[in-house]
């Protein structure tokens, strides 16, 4: 059997997994769930997956995750450094869900066990890049994407011809706001971007979807993966989220990967890899979706997804500071504290005042996470000052 470690179960790619695990008890033996401040869901999770170890991230909800699993025989602990222990426990594959930089200490103690690590974080890779791809280098560790753009190219690059592609494309629903303008995502509540028009998600990469950040995201995350430049990677919106990338070979071949839009269907792959379990995803239905479109980004309208590409190019610390204001950015948005355009605003305002320094340690990354950090909260406090 395999052994098995959750970190994020709580969360929508975490429940996902625990879904997944559960149909298959022959295949899989849970050794540890990592959960954020859910006590009552974690708990469930423990017991149906009968977990070695439950951390709850937030000590507060330590008691209520106790008093749930007494009698199971499940450990339990609470706290950031339990959480990092509990990701340092020795498994075969690791889901590595907790969101945005919080995931970075645990995600590094899991690819030092040397195990596959599948990653839906992709703020870690973005922020921690080049760390991250010598910590797995050191540990042997294998690294499979679950976003389901970089599954795609993973899938699609299978034969091993990687000397011979030209480019890789990722695909973008345009999110909820691909045909509005900018007086109209200017006007925009929390509650209308949070509406994907195609996938369900949380609420953070939900607003990165909307703002195209997550796909800008996605750029810097498919260089460091794939050992590609900003030029070899291309952005196409596709409104149907069928065809999930595609790669480019010199021959002329162009490899696509297509599926319903269903998370489980890229959390399965890596799970089974280099095998394949059975999902409950929707099958596709071509004849149904009937047409599939494609269309440009508009970096005008959609500025985040310049700015990714400008961090990546720019290289040092750029994409971290850059990672790092966006989430600040998007949780005060989330708050009502600033607006939808003023995001990437802010973004860039950070990246003009901090620049490019060295993200060459873990530690140089938690450092510029936090310069960026706080550079966001100062300015979205200015602007909410200017608002008012």
């Amino acid at each position: 059997m395999k052994t098995v470690t959750v970190l994020g179960s709580t969360g929508s790619v975490g429940r996902q997994t625990v879904e997944l695990l559960l149909a298959e008890p022959d295949r899989y033996r849970l050794r540890v769930l990592v959960g954020g401040r859910n006590a009552k869901l974690l708990a469930e999770q423990a017991r149906a997956l009968r977990a070695e170890l439950a951390v709850i991230s937030d000590p507060a909800c330590h008691r209520d995750l106790a008093d749930a699993l007494a009698g199971t025989g499940v450990e339990t602990a609470a706290g950031a450094d339990a959480v990092v222990a509990a990701a340092a426990v020795a498994a075969d594959w690791t889901m590595a869900a907790i969101s945005g930089a919080a995931g970075l200490p645990a995600t590094f103690a899991a690819i030092r066990n040397g195990g596959s690590v599948a990653f839906a974080n992709k703020e870690v890779l973005v922020c921690a890049g080049e760390v991250m791809l010598a910590a797995v280098r050191d540990s042997g560790a294998t690294l499979l994407p679950v976003d389901s753009e970089h599954n795609a190219i993973f899938q699609a690059r299978a034969d091993g011809n990687h000397g011979a592609i030209e480019k890789i494309v990722l695909t973008a629903s345009g999110g909820p706001f691909r045909n509005a303008t900018r007086e109209e995502m200017a006007r925009a509540t929390p509650e209308r971007a949070l509406k994907h028009p195609v996938w369900s998600m949380g609420a953070k990469i939900s607003i990165d979807s909307a703002t195209l950040m997550n796909k800008g995201l996605e750029v810097i995350e498919a260089a460091r993966l794939f050992g590609l430049t900003c030029d070899a990677i291309e952005v196409l919106v596709h409104p149907q989220s069928v065809i999930h990338g595609l790669v480019y070979y010199n021959d002329g071949s162009v490899l696509a990967q297509l599926g319903s839009p269903d998370m489980r269907v890229p959390i399965a792959h890596t799970l089974a890899w280099p095998d394949r379990i059975a999902t409950r995803a929707p099958r596709l239905d071509l004849a149904a979706v009937a047409r599939l479109e494609f269309a440009a980004p508009d970096t005008e309208r959609f500025p985040a997804l310049r700015l990714a590409c400008d961090a990546l190019r720019a290289g040092g610390g750029a994409p971290t500071i850059l990672s790092a204001a966006n989430e600040v950015a998007v949780h005060a948005f989330l708050q009502r504290r600033i607006g939808f355009l003023d995001i990437a605003e802010i973004v860039e305002d950070v990246l003009t005042e901090l620049g490019t320094p060295p993200a060459d340690t873990l530690d140089a990354v938690l450092d510029l996470d936090r310069l960026g950090r706080a550079a966001a909260e100062r300015a979205c406090l200015a602007r909410a000052r200017n608002a008012a």
